[in-house]
């Protein structure tokens, strides 16, 4: 079936035979369905309501954490690789149309707001250098579209081809600011640890690294001086074995001009990149939901919260490791894991679990606890896309708390369907990770993935439908068989940046 040419392509990207066979069959059998058992909501304790006193109690768990002498090593993870393409998407059917002024509502509040865009004066003096003339010249000459081409081309700022965290998203005196200088403040304000030394990585496109790796360059002394912080900023690309190979209609290997076509796999091929990284405590946000420092106070404060809730779980779990590790624990000693597996943990566990011997009973309780764990931030619905959050049922039987995206559920069944649309809580990308055990050393995160959870989508190569193959996402079936807890955290901390218009929202001011 495999000429002499793929075997070559499957060796360059490090990816067997077998994984494409595997991936082929995919195609042709589906994914199955979750088998959601409930909404989690505030009410049932699928979600975490913190008091004040509680809040106040987690976070300084954080500090006392953070500050040990006994040094932690606390990373900061960052998806950065996406195109701000995305953003422009109204801009760019602007240029291509055949009105030469703005008509749309989008239109218009781009042309009549520029000024309050933090790239204004990169893109006047683009304007400048380009035609000779600057942005309210040309704004009364109505040549809007070389505005556009200004902003979007690739002779002027080419934004319309760089990614998100390149971009000028905040106004300060000092200086303005992208997404990355934001991440880099941020991470500062909660992750430094107790030589304040603050660690970041940003995941990246092979095209763009270079860019990345130079702002960083330029910027971060200037970031060192200012926080009195030192920074140690990494980088990593989506690995190309974690490619996926593209079907035709029949679920044949897709190929253009003889030739196999792949695809990127997804977020969930960060998977990867998360699992060769060494921390004890990794927080996960995406590179656009960020906001300037004069509204940074409460994603600080909660992003502390949640992990100071994750740091505590953690003693717990680890204590109850030890004391089964060591063998000399006690009938009421493996009731009172039971007892936090259900309580503390949301893990619901077969009733036959508790009819078993003491041995037994203590070997599940050992292989749930012995995970990795997350605590991820939930707000509240608003409309927005992205993953719910949900109790699901496994083929043990176990019932956990899982970030769902309705592409995972059987809309066509019509109590799976109220479920997911009775959700009152998404999750806006607010993860915090502990990726070691109980004896210091790292999971295999790889083996924690629930494969059985990826999705199949339709898209098209020069004009010619293909099916392409996504695999688990990072926080949905890459995270599945992870101990997991959500706690609510206010929208306040959830400003993303979907298009160029969300920069004018009072949040990016």
């Amino acid at each position: 079936m495999w000429t002499t040419e793929d075997k070559a392509i499957f060796k360059e990207k490090g990816i067997t035979e077998k994984q494409v066979n595997d991936q082929l069959k995919r195609f042709e059998v589906g994914f199955p369905y979750l088998d959601l058992t409930d909404v989690a909501t505030i009410e049932n304790k699928g979600i975490l309501r913190l008091q004040n006193t509680e809040e106040e109690e987690v976070i300084q768990e954080w500090e006392t954490y953070r500050l040990s002498t006994e040094r932690k090593e606390i990373l900061k993870f960052v998806p950065a690789s996406g195109a701000a393409s995305r953003m422009f998407k109204d801009l760019f059917e602007f240029l291509t149309s055949e009105r030469e002024e703005p008509t749309t509502t989008f239109e218009i509040k781009f042309f009549q707001h520029l000024k309050e865009f933090a790239f204004y004066s990169a893109l006047n003096d683009t304007c400048l250098h380009l035609y000779a003339k600057d942005i309210p010249s040309l704004l009364m000459e109505k040549q809007y579209k070389s505005i556009v081409q200004s902003l979007l081309g690739t002779e002027g700022l080419n934004y319309g081809k760089l990614p998100k965290g390149l971009l000028l998203f905040h106004h300060y005196t000092q200086g303005n600011r992208t997404p990355v200088e934001e991440h880099l403040v941020e991470g500062a304000l909660y992750a430094a640890d107790s030589e304040d030394e603050v660690h970041l990585h940003f995941t990246v496109s092979t095209e763009h690294r270079a860019l990345f790796e130079a702002l960083l360059k330029e910027k971060t002394t200037t970031y060192e001086e200012q926080l009195q912080k030192k920074f140690h900023v990494s980088f990593s690309e989506q690995k190309s074995s974690t490619d996926t190979i593209a079907a035709n209609a029949e679920n044949q290997a897709f190929r253009e001009n003889g030739e196999l076509v792949f695809r990127p796999g997804g977020h969930g091929a960060l998977i990867e990149n998360l699992n060769d990284l060494d921390a004890d405590i990794i927080f996960i946000k995406n590179i656009d939901n960020v906001v300037p420092d004069t509204l940074k106070a409460d994603t600080v404060r909660y992003k502390k919260i949640i992990a100071g809730l994750l740091v505590k779980l953690q003693k717990q779990v680890f204590a109850y490791l030890h004391l089964l590790d060591r063998g000399n624990y006690t009938e009421e000693d493996i009731k009172q894991i039971f007892r936090f597996l259900q309580e503390e943990l949301q893990v619901q566990y077969p009733e036959s679990w508790e009819r078993e011997d003491l041995k037994t009973q203590a070997l599940y309780a050992y292989q749930v606890l012995h995970r990795p764990l997350r605590i991820c931030g939930m707000v509240k619905n608003i409309g927005e896309p992205g993953g719910g959050p949900f109790w699901v049922k496994d083929k043990q039987g176990i019932t956990t708390l899982q970030i769902i995206e309705s592409s995972q559920i059987n809309m066509q069944s019509p109590i799976q369907r109220t479920m997911f649309e009775g959700g009152t809580h998404f999750n806006p990308v607010d993860l915090v990770c502990a990726t070691k055990d109980y004896k210091g050393h790292k999971f295999l995160l790889t083996n924690f993935v629930d494969e059985e959870t990826g999705f199949i989508s339709s898209k098209s190569k020069n004009g010619q439908e293909l099916k392409a193959l996504e695999l688990p996402g990072l926080w949905n079936g890459a995270m599945s068989k992870w101990n997991t807890l959500f706690v609510e955290v206010p929208l306040s901390t959830f400003n993303p940046v979907k298009t160029v218009n969300d920069l004018l929202r009072k949040e990016h001011q």
